[in-house]
């Protein structure tokens, strides 16, 4: 998928105004497959075309985020990374 190569951090994906959500769950679903595991480092993800790995927590984090979101939680009480990045 051309879209996973455009990013490089799962919050940026989450929060992108001009994707929909579906393409967003793919783009972060994608990074936290096991197809994009860090060889020995199981709590690294490399999404293609990114030049560092992101921690899974992170990509998982982002996917909750974009839940609530989407269930009207609403962008200004919840912030992107807030729960991996205290």
């Amino acid at each position: 998928m051309s879209h996973t190569r455009s990013f490089l951090d799962p919050f940026i994906v989450a929060r992108h105004p001009q994707l929909e959500p579906e393409v967003k769950r793919v783009i972060l679903a994608s990074w936290a497959s096991d197809r994009s595991a860090v060889e020995g480092q199981p709590a690294l993800r490399r999404p293609p075309g990114a030049s560092s790995p992101v921690p899974v927590d992170d990509v998982m984090a982002a996917l909750r985020w974009l839940d609530r979101a989407e269930h009207g939680a609403g962008n200004r009480h919840i912030s992107p990374g807030s729960e991996t990045r205290q």
